[in-house]
C-alpha cells in the first residue's frame, strides 16, 4: 500500500526562528487534517529552482523570488499563482533617509552623492528605492555612488543586517543617504541605531507587496486548497496560533494578490536584476 504524499513547502532559513515557526505550523496543519512537511533552503534562488523542478509543492517566496518563479514559469508555458500572504505583506513602502541638517532637499540633490543600501538582492532596501530614484531622474548606475551592504546574499534582504549597516553609515557620515523599509526605520530609531532627530525622510516609494505562498500548475489541488483554507481560518485569538503569528509578523493570513509587485517588476526591468537567473534556468530546461 502506497504512503500518502504530504504537501511539501519550501522556505528559506534566514533566521533560526524559521524552524520554530514551521514546526509549529506543521503540527497545526497535521492536527487539522493536512499532511504537511517543509524543506529549508539557504537561498531563494535554490528554493525557486527546487520549486520549478517539482521538489516542493508550495514556496514561501520573497517578492523577488515570486518574480523569478513567475517569469521562469511563464517562459516555460507554466502558471504560477500567489495563494496567500500575510496581512503585513500588503501596501508597504521604503524610504530614502538623509541627515537632518543636510542640504539635500529633493531626490535630484542625490546626484553625485553616496547612497547606502542593503544587499544587492534586497527588494525593500535596494531594488525598489533605486528603481524609484531612476524613475525620478537619478540613474543609480551613473548619477550616484551606491554602497551595498551585502549581508547574506540569496536571502533577499529578509535578514535586516544590511539595512541596519546602511543606517549606521548614514549616521556616521559615510553616506549622504540610506535606504530601508519604513518599518525598519522605526525599529532602528527605537533600538538607538538612528538617534532621535538625527535624520529625516527625503522620499518614500509608492506602496508595494512583500512575501507570498507561491504554487505552480501541477501541485495537488486538493492539498493546496486545504492548505489555503487552513491558513485563512487561523485566528490570532487562538492561543496556539498567536505565538507563531508573532514570530512570523502577522495578525491574519489573507488571499494572495499580485498587483502589488508591479513596482518591483518595473525596478528589476530597469536594473536588469533577474534576467540572468531567468535566462539560465530556462536554458537548462530546454
Amino acid at each position: 500500500m502506497s504512503t500518502p504524499t504530504p504537501l511539501i513547502m519550501g522556505a528559506v532559513a534566514y533566521d533560526p526562528k524559521v524552524v520554530t515557526i514551521w514546526d509549529g505550523f506543521q503540527e497545526y496543519f497535521r492536527r487539522h487534517g493536512l499532511d504537511f512537511d517543509y524543506v529549508l533552503y539557504s537561498s531563494y534562488e535554490r528554493q525557486v529552482e527546487a520549486h520549478l523542478s517539482g521538489q516542493v509543492h508550495v514556496a514561501w517566496n520573497s517578492p523577488l523570488a515570486w518574480l523569478q518563479s513567475e517569469r521562469v514559469a511563464r517562459r516555460l508555458g507554466r502558471r504560477a499563482e500567489a495563494v496567500c500572504m500575510r496581512d503585513t505583506d500588503r501596501d508597504l513602502t521604503s524610504i530614502i533617509l538623509v541627515r537632518a541638517g543636510s542640504g539635500i532637499h529633493g531626490v535630484r540633490d542625490l546626484t553625485g552623492r553616496t547612497l547606502a543600501v542593503g544587499a544587492k538582492d534586497s527588494p525593500q532596501a535596494t531594488l525598489l528605492p533605486l528603481g524609484y530614484l531612476a524613475e525620478n531622474g537619478v540613474d543609480p548606475r551613473d548619477d550616484a555612488k551606491i554602497v551595498f551592504f551585502d549581508r547574506l546574499l540569496g536571502k533577499h534582504g529578509d535578514h535586516i543586517g544590511g539595512e541596519r549597516d546602511a543606517a549606521r553609515a548614514l549616521v556616521r557620515g559615510d553616506a549622504d543617504a540610506a535606504c530601508m523599509i519604513d518599518a525598519n526605520h522605526l525599529a532602528f530609531t527605537r533600538e538607538g541605531t538612528i538617534p532621535p532627530g538625527a535624520t529625516r525622510v527625503l522620499a518614500q516609494t509608492p506602496p508595494y507587496d512583500h512575501c507570498n505562498f507561491t504554487v505552480l500548475d501541477g501541485a495537488p489541488d486538493d492539498k493546496v486548497m486545504l492548505f489555503r483554507e487552513l491558513l485563512l481560518s487561523m485566528s490570532y485569538a487562538d492561543a496556539e496560533v498567536r505565538p507563531l503569528f508573532d514570530l512570523e509578523g502577522l495578525k491574519q493570513w489573507v488571499p494572495g494578490r499580485v498587483d502589488g509587485y508591479a513596482p518591483l517588476a518595473a525596478a528589476v526591468d530597469r536594473l536588469g536584476t533577474i534576467d540572468a537567473f531567468v535566462d539560465d534556468f530556462v536554458a537548462r530546461c530546454a
